[in-house]
């Protein structure tokens, strides 16, 4: 994984986001230590809804789950 300066992510701002949007990640490094990790950003699941159906399952009985507070 590429680990880019501070100092060149300013200024290479442009040029870096495209590189995360092609789904290659990289980190953004301050006098060589890691700080954040840029990763692309997909929002197809959120353009419908239903687009998370599935995902998780919540196996709720609220009625007894809260009996006590009923």
């Amino acid at each position: 994984m590429d680990v880019i300066n501070i100092h060149d992510a300013k200024t290479q701002l442009s040029k870096l986001v495209e590189l995360a949007a092609t789904v290659r990640e990289f980190i953004i490094a301050k006098a060589g230590k890691p700080m954040v990790r840029v990763v692309p950003y997909h929002i197809e699941a959120l353009h419908h809804l239903g687009g998370l159906k599935g995902q998780a399952v919540l196996d709720l009985d609220l009625k007894a789950d809260f009996s006590d507070e009923i």
